[in-house]
């Protein structure tokens, strides 16, 4: 009310007072909104800017991720990295260094930029001092600031130093692969910002990291992978369910003859054996989960035989789910052959020795006795033919034995250099006529610088002549529009090489694994007994070779290769060798001698008596070893004939030769042995005794030359 009267008593000084007050309030109101639109536009630059950074970190980020997926080589990874860590943070320095994959690998410095640059390449140990080998064992971002006088500057690592630096470790898959180092950013201070943009910048380059690892590590899981499969002797093949190869090694194209690229995708079946279903059955089987059993077979298109083997790979897709083996196992089927030939051929010796011996005792009786009455002077000449038929196929059988026994025996009578073409020239000349009379022409192509091999001349005789006489066995029935040739050929290139090829009719597939096995043969009854190949097989053994059957040419016959070693330079000539009779020294003729004969053969007693009485000495015969030994120590004989297969009373394994030697050491000069055996084993035992022998079925003159020039040899001594 008093304002009512005031207004209505004063009223132009109230209206002016109120104008200036609305002005003020008015005022201040502006004053006010104007502040709060300043306020509100520096909130708008600073969200401007705030914004505008974030983008400008956003495609940088985008940048650095476009940058870093555009390769996964590990080494420009890192090195981008770095790189844009600096550019990111205006900063001084930086580096990223990584850890092995071993805990106790030190760090290796794969990157590094500006002032830290040097220290790229090195490698720092895990728990160093510096920052580098302390920040792999935290999990969180390290910031060190250093301001203000007198402030220490951070080790880095040995010889670098920073005033503020940051390390972020890089972890993946919750493990850290390594560190981020940057130094002294721009300002010289880290701002928020700055962390965050490490942190994201560290997460990003982690993943990526991992990933370029991760993938080194399948590269070179696959290079090692691929080095194995080609490294391979045997082929390999992965296959789809028709039989197509997806992938191949080089082995299988090697046994193949193709180039890798175009085994891809063949037909394995077709390529390998030549029929595209073969494999059918066996890969089949593999599919279904089966083991089935490696497929064997002879491959003409190759001319090898291989074995296959499938197995399904766990996993794979349907089409590339088998994976096949191929092993050439020609060489390997050949020496099974061999080591099967070899195993018959000592089973038949075992046999054929065994009866051979048994032979010899009967044949020395009948060969002995029947030349011994053919020296009878009263003999009509019916009866005396009918010896000399006697005598004749005694001394056949004889051979036969012999040959038995050197099919039987693993070792050479002697052991001599050998000119093995001297050897081929002689039986050459021992064969001509016969060659000639079948219209065989002989080539030569003899080696003009062969070394010598190590073995028996006359064994190595019987390798040729057997080979040669079944060549010209093969020509002879040759039509007459085809040649009747053999070629004779020697060379060298670290062992010696003989062959003997022909032009006859060849040997079949289906015959060529029997040819060495003995009794074998293709000839009319009558005509061969089969031992000729055996025989060359054991004499060639025996002097270290090897004998093979080479495959058949275009040119068709048969050709034979024999292999031996060189006799090494030191070779001697051994200085025990058989007695071969050739003219009968002077044994001091009227003169009479007393003889003990050890043998419990009565055939053979009756034979050795016989002679030797008929020529006025004195035989006394002894049936057992036992017997012997008691008649040779109470002494008095000129000479000693025993059995090689008698043995010391009591003592197994010893020879009643080396016992007597043993005893009555001055015995040695008076002993000939008799001997069927002609293992090494034996032959070394007389060897080493110094003693004479002479071989079983032996004739009367050997006999009687072997005594002759033992009694010589005494009386000269």
């Amino acid at each position: 009310m008093a304002m009512d009267v005031l207004l209505r008593q004063y009223p132009l000084a109230y209206t002016t007072a109120g104008v200036t007050l609305a002005l003020v309030i008015v005022g201040v109101a502006l004053w006010r909104l104007r502040q709060r639109l300043v306020k509100s536009e520096l909130e708008r630059r600073r969200a401007s800017e705030e914004l505008n950074r974030r983008l400008s970190e956003l495609f940088s980020l985008q940048e650095l991720s476009y940058v870093l997926s555009d390769s996964l080589e590990l080494d420009h990874i890192v090195a981008q990295v770095v790189r844009y860590a600096v550019r990111f943070l205006d900063a001084q320095g930086a580096l990223l260094a990584l850890l092995g994959e071993a805990p106790q690998d030190p760090l290796q410095v794969a990157a590094a930029e500006g002032t830290l640059a040097p220290l790229r390449g090195q490698r720092i140990q895990r728990g160093d001092a510096g920052l580098i080998g302390r920040s792999t064992g935290h999990e969180h971002l390290e910031l060190v600031r250093n301001s203000g006088a007198g402030a220490v500057p951070t080790l880095i690592a040995e010889g670098f130093e920073a005033a503020a630096a940051a390390a972020v470790p890089l972890r993946s898959h919750g493990t850290v692969i390594g560190t981020l180092i940057i130094t002294d950013p721009r300002e010289g201070v880290f701002v928020p910002e700055d962390i965050r943009l490490l942190s994201t910048l560290a997460t990003h380059a982690a993943v990526v990291i991992a990933n370029a690892r991760f993938f080194e590590m399948v590269r070179r899981a696959k290079e090692q992978w691929e080095t194995a499969f080609d490294a391979l002797s045997e082929g390999i093949a992965v296959v789809d369910d028709e039989g197509h190869v997806r992938r191949s090694n080089r082995a299988l194209a090697s046994l193949l003859g193709m180039p890798l690229q175009n085994v891809v995708g063949a037909r394995l079946g077709e390529a390998l054996l030549g029929n595209p279903g073969v494999l059918h059955e066996l890969l089949a089987a593999t599919r279904r989960g089966e083991r089935p059993a490696p497929l064997v077979a002879r491959s003409e298109r190759l001319n090898r035989t291989v074995r296959v083997n499938a197995a399904r790979i766990p996993g794979a897709a349907t089409e590339q789910s088998t994976v096949v083996m191929v092993e050439d196992v020609t060489e390997q089927q050949a020496l099974e052959t061999q080591l099967v030939q070899n195993e018959k051929l000592a089973a038949v010796g075992q046999l054929v020795s065994g009866v051979a011996h048994e032979l010899n005792n009967p044949l020395t009786s009948i060969a002995g006795l029947s030349e011994f009455l053919l020296e009878q002077k009263e003999l009509g000449k019916k009866d005396r033919g009918h010896l000399q038929v006697i005598h004749e196929q005694a001394e056949r059988a004889g051979r036969i034995v012999r040959n038995l026994l050197t099919f039987a025996r693993k070792g050479s009578a002697e052991r001599v250099p050998v000119d093995l073409n001297d050897v081929i020239r002689r039986t050459l000349q021992l064969t001509a006529y016969d060659l000639k009379m079948k219209d065989v022409t002989v080539e030569r192509e003899l080696s003009g610088a062969l070394p010598e091999v190590l073995g028996d001349r006359h064994g190595l005789q019987q390798v040729v002549l057997n080979l040669v006489t079944n060549a010209a066995q093969a020509v002879s029935e040759n039509p007459r529009e085809r040649m009747r040739e053999i070629t004779i050929s020697t060379w060298f290139d670290g062992q010696v090489h003989l062959r003997v090829a022909d032009t006859g009719p060849g040997i079949s597939d289906e015959i060529a694994p029997s040819i060495f096995t003995p009794f074998f043969t293709t000839k009319e009854p009558g005509k061969g007994t089969g031992l000729g190949l055996s025989i060359t097989y054991s004499i060639v053994e025996s002097h270290g070779g090897q004998i093979t059957l080479e495959p058949r040419t275009a040119r068709g016959g048969a050709a034979f290769r024999v292999d031996f070693p060189p006799a090494p330079a030191d070779a001697v000539r051994p200085e025990l060798t058989p007695v071969h009779g050739t003219s009968i020294p002077n044994a001091s003729p009227g003169v009479k001698r007393t003889i003990l004969l050890v043998d419990s053969d009565p055939a053979v007693q009756r034979t050795i008596k016989a002679l030797f009485s008929g020529d006025g000495h004195e035989v006394e015969v002894a049936g057992d070893p036992k017997r012997g030994l008691e008649l040779a120590q109470r002494g008095g004989f000129d000479l000693v004939i025993t059995d090689a297969r008698a043995m010391a009373p009591g003592k197994r394994g010893t020879l009643l030769a080396e016992e007597l030697v043993a005893r009555m050491p001055a015995l040695r000069e008076r002993i000939i042995v008799a001997t069927g055996d002609v293992r090494p084993a034996t032959e070394e035992t007389l060897a080493r005794l110094g003693v004479r022998y002479v071989r079983k079925p032996f004739n009367l003159r050997d006999l009687r030359v072997a005594a002759a020039r033992l009694w010589e040899a005494t009386a000269l001594s």
